[in-house]
């Protein structure tokens, strides 16, 4: 699903008198199906039906999205901020008359896992609904065909910093060259608002159900919006053809979770393994008509859901366990005991654990299916192969994956259409009158009084000279900027001499507000685009003056509203000398 990453040529660096260094551094066997259909072909995006894609923008882009929008964050003051946010982009992210719920994990240890952590935020927005001062009751919604979207933003992102750390943490707020109206203020569309808008187009299809996606990438189906319905819990998943031995490990699928469906049109989930491995934990399964990777994505019956939160009840009110979705809800709900249990056993958990879960999950099962037969068990919806795909969790993909806009074929015009771009100029509320800007470059809300600036997508730039190419940068405002193959993000400079930045860099500043006992903080914290913030979490790389770990944990309790507060002061200040 995953491409890899093309870094551009990088132009012959200029002199310059000033450079900071930057750190450098991605039993029943089951027959496959014939070669003419193989699983290799299905997946290739040889064959994309591009108008389909467009025209499913153009969809998402009318914000039909869910009833009530659940969001559910790291803390409170995330929380706080993304109750505000969601409700000022009502009608450009969320549909405009979304009941918009946030709420924050405080589970006990080490988190709930993706499953129990939904029925959790479920809980803690159905009360939350219910008590604010416009009262909806989330059950009474969904039992009467509404329908309601989940989104889990928790999460360091390591691989993507250190931008997180720019937006203080708040990971679903990294911004992209998008723009939106916030109580009046033109802004940039952040990750967050884009998957919701994105998603919700789904809400259409799935009348009576909660749907759980995650925040950090954009898909665009080629299959369209398969509906919901048939089955108490679907998930998303690429199907194709079985694959062969070859074809499997060619495509290296024992890293992902897949899901495989029989001739009912039953699902099951088949979590990281071998082909051979497959083969025997499905010889039970029926004949397998189609398999494929779960994006992880899934929907729930009212039913369903409401059935999970009376069998887990004690486990989220005393905010203990931890149990993920693929292992502890779909495959002891699809999978014979011996073959749940030999899996499990390799992750750790005793085969007494294994078989009584097993057995919890297929007495619920029983329950559920004995008092709502008109629905299977478990699906799988297609989004079908060569789907645009905009992952943004890697500090690489959220380059490449916003440089897209630069392209003149197919999917990059899905992007700009996705991202609001026009296409005859590229430029929003752009002056760059002064400046000699290629046809390509994309201008956001932006003023380059002179320079230039080519191949580059800028948004929210404020500068009086630009040398820029093959750049990236977000909310920079710097009387000078030189960047060559750069990601500038968050960025406020009030030298005389700006931002001469070597080629290849990452250079954001982190705005900590005045706490308690503490003054106001901008740090400067750097990388380049060829290392991955994941690898290098815990490190202090030079020059900066903390690890990404160490910003990760001074944002602690960090307020975001006021850190962007602080963030927009300066850079209106910066703007004003400059």
């Amino acid at each position: 699903l995953l491409r890899a990453h093309r870094r551009r040529t990088r132009p012959t660096p200029h002199p310059r008198t000033h450079t900071p260094h930057i750190h450098p551094t991605v039993a029943r066997g089951i027959q496959p199906s014939p070669p003419s259909t193989s699983f290799k072909a299905i997946m290739s995006s040889a064959a994309v039906n591009h108008a389909s894609m467009h025209s499913s923008i153009a969809e998402m882009n009318a914000v039909i999205g869910y009833d009530a929008v659940i969001v559910c964050t790291s803390n409170a003051a995330q929380e706080s901020y993304w109750q505000t946010r969601l409700e000022h982009t009502r009608g450009q992210a969320a549909k405009a008359a979304a009941v918009i719920v946030c709420v924050h994990e405080d589970w006990n240890g080490d988190g709930a896992g993706n499953g129990l952590g939904t029925l959790y935020a479920y809980a803690k927005a159905r009360d939350k609904a219910k008590n604010a001062s416009e009262s909806v009751d989330l059950d009474a919604l969904l039992a009467s065909g509404g329908s309601v979207g989940m989104y889990h933003t928790a999460g360091k992102g390591t691989r993507l910093a250190p931008l997180p750390g720019s937006e203080n943490n708040n990971k679903p707020g990294v911004k992209l060259p998008s723009l939106v109206d916030v109580n009046g203020a033109t802004e940039n569309l952040t990750i967050l608002e884009a998957v919701i808008r994105q998603t919700g187009r789904y809400a259409s299809e799935r009348a009576g159900r909660c749907s759980v996606f995650w925040g950090d990438q954009i898909f665009v189906p080629s299959a369209g919006h398969g509906a919901s319905g048939a089955h108490h819990a679907d998930i998303l998943a690429v199907m194709g053809p079985m694959p062969t031995a070859e074809e499997w490990r060619e495509r290296g699928l024992e890293k992902y979770g897949l899901i495989a469906v029989n001739d009912t049109n039953e699902a099951t989930q088949v979590e990281k393994v071998s082909y051979e491995t497959a083969q025997g934990l499905l010889a039970s399964f029926g004949a397998v008509s189609s398999v494929g990777p779960s994006l992880g994505s899934f929907s729930l019956s009212a039913p369903m859901l409401a059935g999970l939160m009376e069998e887990f009840a004690s486990e989220i009110t005393a905010k203990q366990a931890k149990m993920d979705s693929d292992p502890h809800f779909w495959m002891p709900l699809t999978m014979q005991s011996a073959a749940y249990v030999g899996v499990m056993v390799t992750k750790g958990e005793t085969e007494a654990q294994a078989s009584a879960h097993h057995g919890r999950m297929q007495a619920f099962r029983a329950k559920l299916l004995g008092a709502h037969p008109d629905k299977g068990m478990f699906g799988a919806i297609n989004v079908g192969s060569g789907s645009y795909w905009w992952d943004y969790g890697l500090l690489a993909l959220y380059l490449k994956n916003n440089l897209l806009a630069l392209g003149d074929g197919e999917e990059a015009k899905a992007l700009r259409l996705y991202l609001g771009i026009p296409e005859d100029s590229r430029r929003v509320k752009a002056d760059v009158s002064g400046a000699a800007v290629d046809a390509a470059t994309v201008v956001l809300e932006s003023k380059i009084a002179s320079g230039s600036a080519s191949a580059s997508v800028l948004s929210h730039v404020r500068t009086v000279n630009a040398d820029i190419s093959n750049s990236l940068l977000v909310n920079v405002t710097a009387k000078n900027i030189r960047a060559h193959n750069c990601v500038v993000y968050n960025v406020v400079d009030e030298s005389d001499e700006g931002l001469i930045l070597p080629d290849g860099s990452v250079f954001t500043n982190v705005f900590i507000p005045a706490t308690n006992g503490s003054d106001s903080t901008k740090l400067v914290m750097t990388s380049s685009t060829s290392t991955c913030g994941g690898k290098v979490f815990k490190q202090k790389l030079t020059p900066n003056p903390y690890s990404f770990n160490d910003v990760y944990k001074m944002n602690a309790d960090t307020d975001v509203a006021a850190a962007y507060a602080m963030s927009a002061a300066a850079h209106r200040d910066a703007a004003g000398k400059h």
